[in-house]
């Protein structure tokens, strides 16, 4: 039989369980709590939590380099707009949101790492409505950054046409914690042997990859994105845009799978890669088989974007 036991029992064997992914975890934070911890042992969510049994919830994540957050305040902007679509606030405001997560990566004694938020119904109940839930809930994390080393940019990566459609256009929009589709999609992908999956919509054109933006440069040489019907519109993706629109003509407009093969250049952008060359699509080569210009310049404008308008985390 199954042994039943007090609380400090419970806590005891609780802690000494194993637990796989604890050692990327620098700093987590709960607002219920209000306190910030490094030991990851101790990070855990209540499972009534309709964040966690209903997938009630949004989330976001940034990184911060050299003790430098990037784009804290689009990302916030995106969240705030996902939470207004679900009928969520934050359990604090806005403004001391912010000021929470640049605590929480200056605490956790790393120059860089990503910072992930979410935004959850909270606890209350195992129902399915949201006004079983009377407090919202928030829990932030900070992990490890891994770095992609310069070869693998010079080699450029791999993608697909993945068998799962992308998400219905109310749903691509919001940034939700229910990421199933995304999880089959990047499992398709690494059975198959590529690096990355691109969701196509019901007219066959392309959305989105697993947790990166996707465009092409055509054979006249200007920059097409997906409009964002079907696709969440990226941090990394816009601001790429905004800072080399001077140099680079873009246009958004829908993207055949014909439009790939025949780019000169296949393109994804992403929180923790900034941006990368795509090299072949569905085994087939895209122009010369290497990472072309217009890539290498958006990754060297954002990473220098990174490091004159990042803002400082808060030391502890």
């Amino acid at each position: 039989m199954i042994k039943k036991v007090n609380s400090e029992e419970y806590l005891d064997a609780m802690l000494s369980s194993m637990r796989a992914g604890t050692g990327s975890i620098r700093a987590f934070y709960e607002h219920r709590i209000g306190l910030i911890c490094t030991d990851p042992k101790l990070m855990l969510m209540p499972w009534d939590d309709h964040l966690v049994h209903r997938g009630d919830g949004v989330f976001e994540a940034m990184k911060f380099v050299d003790g430098k957050l990037y784009q804290l305040d689009p990302h916030l902007r995106r969240m705030k707009r996902s939470a207004a679509t679900i009928f969520l606030e934050p359990p604090c405001a806005w403004d001391e949101l912010s000021n929470i997560i640049l605590e929480i990566c200056g605490a956790s004694g790393s120059d860089s790492g990503v910072v992930r938020v979410f935004l959850g119904r909270g606890g209350g109940s195992f129902g399915i409505s949201p006004y079983e839930c009377p407090v919202p809930s928030l829990y932030i994390v900070v992990t490890d950054l891994g770095v992609k080393s310069e070869e693998w940019y010079l080699k450029g990566v791999t993608a697909f046409k993945t068998s799962v459609p992308a998400k219905q256009p109310y749903l691509a929009t919001i940034k939700s914690i229910d990421y199933l589709p995304n999880v089959l999609m990047k499992r398709e992908a690494i059975t198959k042997g590529f690096d990355l999956p691109f969701c196509f919509d019901s007219l066959n054109f392309l959305a989105e990859g697993a947790t990166e933006n996707v465009c092409i440069v055509d054979s006249h040489g200007t920059l097409l994105v997906p409009e964002f019907t079907n696709a969440l519109a990226g941090t990394t993706l816009l601001r790429a845009i905004s800072l080399i629109a001077d140099e680079v003509p873009v246009d958004y407009c829908a993207i055949s799978e014909d439009q790939i093969l025949m780019a000169q250049e296949v393109i994804v952008c992403g929180t923790t890669i900034d941006a990368v060359g795509v090299v072949r699509f569905n085994k087939k080569p895209i122009h010369d088989v290497r990472p072309g210009p217009v890539a290498i310049r958006m990754r060297e404008l954002l990473i220098k974007d990174m490091k004159e308008n990042g803002i400082p985390v808060i030391p502890r």
